[in-house]
């Protein structure tokens, strides 16, 4: 039943996104890359959440929280402010440009090589970190929650292997064939799945701890786990409470305002008001993120009692133990349209980068769309072989949610120095955003050799501490070369008239409300 539930729920979800594709454009850059620049709020709203609540989120979250309590749930809590941040002051400058990439906007403020080097640090971040995170952990719930091992006859280790085979080519006939819209429409379908599927794993877990009551299963938890609900990290833990303030907010700001994956789904808006419409809809359903990424791992470590070998096992093992087993193969296929939607998201974005930056720039410059496409769909069959081939091997990781964040500093805070320094200044030439990045990238890699390899048992400062620290230097030395070496003229964002910018007017009122909500939900949980 499982599996018949599993199979049919998917196809439905196929079926549809090719229905609704049918009559857009592919063989275009804008048909093919931002939907035809057609992309509603609702539309964006679901797909830039299932692209994020994907299972290196569902499942690397709920470990943290099945290890460290509700602390974890700054990293949803910040990323409602971002996406309110970039609504209303880095969406309107990127539409204003008319531009299908971030580093299309560095190359008008910059220069060509600046624009060449952004887009293979956000390749290279795609292809060694985020796609085969998102693969592994996608694998490993699968392969939980169906107890593929033992359905197959073979060990976990090969399970993982033909989980994270087969969910990357049905992602990637997804991403490079069928364009940012057939992947924006099945996140819309799998999001509304995601939500509900999500929510009920909470609710039938409490029912189960509280013996048939929601209100005395959080009462249990509560009385049983007190420090699994205080929201302030103490210096030892993974989060300390002072990172809020420094590197953490800075990565949800790269995360939601420029990582590629992301704001390609805002990119692709009809017009300003629908974008500022989707990311502030989006804003407002992440507040109810900690319901299904944070408290499912508090829940696990009341019922398995702490006991679990590895943390990232807690959620697979918690939707295995207390959903029925009639809707164990409906929720095993919204999370596995989840995995889909992050892994296709970012093969989309990847190819996109590929096409427009690299190929058309470096390879062939007079290339028609239709070419820069079918160059872009290639390089993507490529990305998606390297990320399955890496990503069984995560499985040595401690934490997988952990390492995804450390390990992206090495490329978002170089990348987000030279973006707000662009849209901040005038005058600050293209040798400082390519100093800015080299110092970035070098001085952060410098950082991660000596605490894994060198200070091994000895305490360096945090890493998101360290990304404030060199965002702050970065931005530093590319202010000194722009006083020394200014440019001629001072940059000036053209308007191309791509889509309408007027703004939503109640934009800025919403985003008050939104933010005034997470500051009252943190306050609570103190």
């Amino acid at each position: 039943m499982g599996i018949i539930s599993f199979v049919g729920f998917t196809l439905l979800v196929a079926v549809i996104s090719y229905l609704a594709t049918r009559k857009t454009d592919e063989t275009s850059s804008d048909g093919y890359f931002l939907g035809g620049r057609s992309l509603t709020a609702v539309v964006i709203a679901g797909s830039l959440l299932l692209t994020n609540l994907s299972t290196e989120q569902i499942v690397g979250l709920n470990g943290s929280s099945y290890s460290e309590g509700i602390l974890v749930m700054a990293w949803e809590t910040l990323a409602a402010i971002a996406m309110v941040i970039t609504a209303i002051f880095l969406l309107p400058r990127y539409l204003k440009g008319g531009i299908t990439t971030v580093p299309q906007f560095l190359e008008r403020r910059y220069d060509t090589t600046t624009k060449a080097f952004t887009s293979v640090l956000f390749l290279s971040g795609y292809v060694v970190v985020f796609l085969p995170v998102v693969l592994y952990t996608g694998s490993l719930a699968i392969t939980t929650m169906f107890n593929v091992p033992e359905m197959l006859g073979v060990s976990k280790d090969t399970s993982i292997w033909i989980c994270v085979f087969g969910i990357g080519i049905i992602g990637s006939i997804y991403a490079i064939f069928g364009g940012l819209k057939a992947v924006a429409v099945s996140d819309t379908i799998n999001a509304v799945g995601l939500l509900i599927g999500g929510i009920m794993i909470p609710v039938f877990g409490l029912l189960e701890i509280g013996e048939g009551s929601i209100t005395e299963g959080i009462s249990v938890l509560m009385t049983s786990h007190p420090e699994k609900f205080n929201a302030v990290g103490s210096n030892e833990s993974s989060i300390p409470f002072a990172t809020i303030f420094t590197g953490m907010m800075l990565v949800q700001l790269f995360y939601w305002g420029t990582n590629q994956a992301i704001i390609q789904r805002a990119l692709g808006a009809k017009n300003l008001k629908e974008g500022q419409k989707g990311l502030l809809l989006g804003s407002f359903i992440k507040i109810l993120g900690p319901i299904i990424v944070v408290l499912p791992g508090i829940i696990a470590f009341h019922i398995f009692k702490g006991e679990l070998t590895t943390a990232d096992e807690a959620y697979p093992k918690l939707v295995s133990r207390v959903l029925p087993l009639s809707l164990v193969g409906f929720f095993a296929a919204v999370l596995f349209g989840a995995i889909l939607s992050s892994f296709n998201s970012a093969l989309n974005s990847s190819v996109t980068l590929f096409g427009i930056d690299i190929y058309k720039e470096y390879f062939n410059k007079n290339a028609s769309e239709k070419q820069v496409v079918k160059a872009g769909k290639s390089f993507g069959v490529v990305l998606a072989i390297l990320a399955m081939l890496v990503a069984p091997f995560l499985a040595q990781a401690e934490s997988i949610f952990t390492y995804l964040q450390k390990i992206n500093g090495c490329y978002s805070i170089p990348i987000l120095t030279i973006i707000v320094v662009g849209y901040l200044t005038k005058k600050v030439p293209s040798i400082a955003a390519k100093v800015g990045l080299v110092s970035g990238v070098l001085l952060y890699v410098l950082y991660i050799l000596l605490d894994e390899f060198v200070f091994i048992n000895k305490e360096l400062p945090h890493f998101l501490h360290v990304m404030a620290i060199l965002f702050v230097v970065n931005i530093i030395i590319m202010l000194i070369i722009g006083k020394l070496y200014p440019r001629e003229e001072a940059y000036e964002q053209q308007y191309t008239k791509e889509v309408d910018i007027t703004p939503w007017k109640y934009t800025k009122v919403v985003g008050a409300v939104i933010c005034l909500i997470v500051i009252s939900t943190y306050i609570y949980f103190n």
